[in-house]
This record gives structure tokens, sequence and C-alpha cells, in this order.
């Protein structure tokens, strides 16, 4: 039985996943949970999945959570604060860790589990990018495994040689016949829209993905396409590809999740349905594989599958983001924190839908930072950067 650890279970993500266990109960046991402020949502999980220990983001969440489970016979040990996040990544009996916390947060509980030599399945691209190297070199050193769950990177992952998935991160893509991962991404719910209506959108429109669903952080991530700039960068790292190995391209319907080209003219192609269970499923048992739980997708049902190039003057956050991997590893901490702000302050009404891609350009081009050498650096980078970002919403 592999005992787990879910990083963000309240999200979408963690959902999913925990939809997938639940159709195995001899295959996978819940060891912790781990979420941010979802108290109702984290009861209802524990009633159903009886975790042993749970963490919350903070004490008041965590306190209201004990006072609501007392009502019911249960043996849940429930903290609070990111070290027992990171504790609880790291357990000794925990065999596999979900990290599916979003944004920067998820960095030193997924960091944790590097260290500890855990299986990790991740969503939480952030640790990743902000990391770089430093995260593939810890990888290397604790002999910890990578698996993705992003739906892209999990489509591409498939279609590896498993000797390249076996060593994902540092396996040689060109000596393994491959010439280029195609990387797919929906274009959001603005892909038709006119430039010149982009300063009217609002939240409610910017996440409401015609595709997927998602959280509000990421669903406007893909509105912009910075969540397929930080996908890119991740591919990068994750595929161990060159800017030559790599290709962008817009696919409005969401069927083929991605490809991988070969030197012999093959390209081999993803396709499945619109559901996260399906790469979920597929990281938790892998090689093998389970029924997900989600719908078969019906081939003979689809009409159409086009692909384009990306826009730039439609998707300038998608470029900001490629052009932020070439300047380097502190570049990215920058963007990430900003982009984290200017989201949250477009959801709140403070700054416009067109006002995002302004403010993280403006905050990667307002300082520069030594290349971090340890997470004590990153923090520290993301913290000036974030600060930076707040101070320049006014002016936007």
């Amino acid at each position: 039985m592999i005992q787990l650890t879910i990083l963000g279970s309240t999200g979408s993500v963690g959902i999913n996943t925990l939809l997938v266990i639940k159709r195995y109960p001899d295959l996978f046991k819940i060891k912790a949970l781990v979420a941010g402020k979802n108290v109702d949502v984290m009861l209802n999980q524990c009633l159903e999945f009886n975790p042993e220990l749970i963490s919350m983001k903070e004490e008041k969440y965590a306190k209201l959570l004990r006072q609501k489970l007392k009502s019911f016979n249960l043996k849940v040990q429930v903290l609070s604060g990111i070290k027992s996040a990171c504790d609880l990544a790291s357990l000794n009996e925990v065999d596999t860790v979900i990290s599916a916390i979003v944004g920067i947060q998820g960095l030193m509980p997924t960091f944790c589990a590097i260290k500890a030599g855990k299986t990790i399945l991740l969503a939480n691209k952030e640790s990743l990018i902000v990391c770089g190297q430093l995260f593939m070199r810890e990888l290397s050193v604790s002999g910890a495994k990578l698996l993705p769950i992003d739906s892209e990177h999990s489509a591409i992952f498939q279609n590896l040689p498993k000797k390249v998935q076996e060593k994902l991160g540092f396996a040689d893509l060109k000596k393994n016949g491959i010439k280029s991962i195609i990387l797919t991404g929906s274009g959001g719910p603005f892909l038709k829209t006119p430039l010149e209506e982009f300063s009217n959108i609002l939240p409610e429109h910017a996440i409401s993905h015609p595709n997927w669903k998602m959280g509000k952080k990421i669903s406007v991530d893909s509105a912009t396409m910075m969540n397929k700039g930080l996908e890119y960068i991740e591919a990068r790292l994750l595929f161990n590809a060159s800017d030559s190995e790599i290709e962008i391209v817009i696919h409005p319907q969401s069927i083929v999740h991605s490809m991988v080209c070969y030197f012999d003219g093959s390209i081999l192609a993803h396709l499945g349905a619109k559901d996260m269970r399906i790469p979920i499923s597929y990281a938790l048992t892998w090689p093998n594989r389970i029924y997900s739980g989600s719908d078969y997708l019906n081939i003979s049902s689809i009409k159409n599958l086009s692909f384009y190039p990306p826009d730039f003057t439609r998707y300038p956050c998608l470029k900001l983001a490629i052009e932020t991997f070439i300047e380097g590893q502190s570049a990215i901490i920058i963007l990430n924190a900003a982009n984290e702000i200017a989201v949250e302050a477009f959801l709140r009404k403070k700054i416009s839908f067109n006002s995002i891609y302004k403010l993280n350009k403006s905050v990667v081009m307002s300082f520069s930072y030594p290349e971090p050498k340890s997470i004590e650096d990153i923090l520290e980078i993301d913290r000036r950067a974030r600060i930076i970002a707040l101070n320049k919403i006014s002016l936007f």
C-alpha cells in the first residue's frame, strides 16, 4: 500500500487526486493532508479518508478545524504553519508526496520532500521554476523521483522512452532520438477576443476557462498565457531541453495535450479527455496504469483539431516568460513573484487585465540580483520582488 501526503488537498489537483485514490482503497492510504484555509473541505476530507495528520496554513484555521472535528470520533492531529507542512512532506512512513500547493507557498514543503527522497508528483510548477538547477541537483543527490502531473508535461512524459523517463531532467534528448517537444496550450478564454476589448476584461471573465475547471490564479494565468510561459520554463528543466528543442502551439480544443517529435519524422501525440484525473492516475502508478474515473475520449466525435503559432501581441506574458528564462534564475524568481502579486491585484480589481503584463515587465526590469545559491537566496529575491510589485500597483 502506497502511503501519501497531499500538499494542497483542498485545491483542484488535490481534490482530483483524492477522487482517484477513493477508487483504490487497497492501493493507497492517506497519511497526511496539507491545505490553506478551506476548513469545510478539509473537514469532509478528514471524514472520508481518515488521515492521521493535518496541517493548515495558519493556526486560526487549524483551531477552527479542531473545533469542528470534536463532534466526530477521529484521531486526527491538526497542526499549522510552514514547518508542519514541511514535516508532513518528509514523514518516514510516506512514500509519495503530491505537490499541488499553488505558487511559491509550495516551495519549502516540496523541497523537503525532495531532500527526504520521496516520489513527488509535481503540479506546483513554481517550486521547480524558481529553484531551477538547485532543484534538479537536490533530486540527483537525494534519489527522489519526480513525476509531472500537469496535463501537458504528463503528455510529454508519457511519449518519452522509458530510459528518458527514468532520468527526468538529465537525459540527452538528441541522443535518445528526440528532435523536439511540442507544448500545447488552449489559448484561454480570450483567443478570439478583439485586442481593443482586453482593457474591459473583468476577473469573472478571466476565470471562466473554456476547457478546464481550475482555481482562480491558474485560470487567470491561462488567460494571459503566463501559465504556458511558466510551463515552458518547467519543460526546459524537466526534459533538459534547449531552446531549439521546444515549441509552443495554440490548440483550442485541448484534446492533444502535447507531443514529442522524433528524428525519424514521427510525432507521438497524447490525446485524452479534459480531466486531470488521467495524468494524476498515471503518475500514481507509473509505469503501470489504472482507471482514472474519467470518461473515455470519443474519437469519432472529434470534428476538428487545429494548431496555431502563438500570437505574442495577444499574449505578451508568454513572450516575457520565454525571454526571462534566457536572463537567468534570478529573473525567473522575480517574474514569478511579480505575477503572483499582479494576478491577485487583478482579481481584487485593483489593476486591469492588460496591466498584469505591464506590472510583470516593470518589476522584472526594476532590479537584478546575483544568481541564487540556496533556498534562502531564492526566498530573499522573491521577498524583494513582491515588495516592488506591491509598491508599483498604484502606478497601473
